[in-house]
């Protein structure tokens, strides 16, 4: 502890642990210190089942579930959009070398009254949708065509539309509905609310494109998940940091941030102070520093069959917008299971989630519920989500923001990203790496 560090990083949730690897490939000298005697922090995987009852203060679980350690539960479940920054990080650090992913078999998306109906993200699922009647299925299509062959820099893919046009008037353009463009919205381009219609169209554009692209990849949805669950994650990137001289200490509380003239000069713990030129921490060390954003709402479910309507997938994602259930943000419906060696052979697991509006919270979750038939266990949380009110430049002091209730890894990685440019001055270069990772059949 007496050495000192250019870096060091507080908790082993995966942003940290994402930071860590990157920051030890770039030749920095790292330190990665945890209070937990395990990796992942709020993303960690729980394992064997037991840890799961037991950290929701439900004693044992029963031998129904088979065993333990067929289980591999994560308390913020997320997907991968394939070709999303996550996976580009991954091929990057050469962390694919450590994990297995297989393809999420079904992308979903609900509509009023309770339905829930495939994403319609090719031209061919446009005409075949039963999200929209035969008139809007073409219009539809003919708005897919022009979105995916839309680019920034050349006018002539444009046909008059500039990229800062707000999104709720190109809609118009192309004579498209209110509820065609919730869904394009929300499970499409994946926004949580509905301020996506007032803001430059060329971002949605580019997400959409992200989802095209994704489900060119491997298929059947946009998303990837790995096996055995997303406590791979943050371990393999460990792993990572250490091949590359980083150190890591489990068990190791933070007992003070050392400063002096208001920038950090240490980490102390234990009676010892670890010198560093900058500390990168989750918001749970640094309570002085950030502010509350709200609450996020989970409810992880324990099923014995796959989620209804779903023909039967092993592994979906579904989205409820907002405007279909009169909320302000939306529900996000995850189900993974045993074909990805995160449950007993039988056993599937569902997540639902979502921003806090209410006094409470668990009703909120009412629709995600209601679509998964009968629930074996429910393990309800409501976290806190912060936000940091020092951006580091100064102080040299690096938060990373709370998991928000989406279940993908594009918001995780906004932030990973703009943490990497704030200390290292410099932007993550993601055009120089390959984007294809080894993907098992489902």
């Amino acid at each position: 502890m007496d050495e000192e560090y250019d870096v060091i990083v507080l908790g082993t949730g995966l942003k940290e642990c994402i930071l860590s690897g990157l920051l030890s490939v770039a030749g920095k000298k790292v330190l990665h210190m945890d209070r937990n005697k395990y990796y992942g922090g709020d993303s960690a995987s729980m394992t064997p089942i037991d840890q799961l009852y037991e950290h929701f203060g439900k004693g044992k679980a029963p031998e129904t579930l088979g065993r333990g350690r067929d289980w591999n539960v994560d308390l913020i479940p997320k997907f991968l959009m394939a070709n999303g920054a996550l996976v580009k990080l991954l091929i990057h650090s050469g962390v694919t070398r450590y994990l297995e992913f297989k393809s999420v078999e079904g992308s979903f998306v609900y509509s009023k009254g309770g339905k829930i109906h495939k994403v319609p993200s090719t031209e061919s699922e446009a005409l075949a949708s039963s999200l929209m009647g035969l008139l809007e299925k073409r219009r539809f299509k003919n708005f897919l065509t022009y979105v995916n062959g839309y680019d920034e820099n050349d006018p002539k893919t444009q046909k008059g539309v500039d990229p800062k046009t707000p999104m709720r008037d190109v809609f118009k353009k192309h004579g498209l509905d209110d509820n065609t463009a919730s869904f394009t919205g929300h499970a499409i381009a994946v926004y949580r609310n509905d301020e996506f219609l007032d803001a430059p169209c060329i971002e949605t554009f580019k997400r959409m494109q992200l989802y095209s692209e994704s489900i060119q990849r491997y298929g059947k949805s946009p998303y990837l998940y790995p096996l055995y669950g997303l406590g791979e994650l943050p371990q393999g990137f460990a792993r990572l940091s250490a091949i590359y001289g980083g150190t890591y200490m489990l068990d190791k509380p933070a007992d003070e941030i050392v400063y002096e003239n208001g920038k950090v000069v240490g980490v102390k713990s234990g009676g010892e102070v670890a010198k560093t030129k900058c500390v990168i921490g989750d918001p749970s060390y640094f309570k002085d520093k950030v502010k509350s954003t709200g609450k996020v709402v989970r409810c992880i479910c324990i099923l014995k069959h796959p989620i209804p309507s779903t023909k039967d997938v092993k592994s979906c994602q579904i989205i409820i917008p907002q405007n279909q259930v009169g909320r302000s943000y939306d529900i996000y419906v995850g189900c993974v299971s045993f074909a990805h060696n995160v449950a007993s052979e039988g056993h599937y697991i569902a997540i639902v989630s979502t921003t806090v509006e209410t006094a409470n919270p668990e009703a909120e979750l009412k629709p995600g519920l209601d679509l998964l038939g009968p629930i074996e266990q429910k393990f309800l949380s409501v976290s806190d989500t912060y936000v940091p009110t020092d951006n580091g430049l100064d102080s040299k002091v690096f938060i990373s923001t709370s998991y928000d209730a989406t279940t993908h890894f594009e918001t995780t990685c906004d932030d990973v990203v703009d943490i990497y440019k704030r200390v290292t001055g410099e932007d993550f270069d993601f055009s120089k790496m390959q984007s294809q990772i080894q993907v098992e059949s489902a």
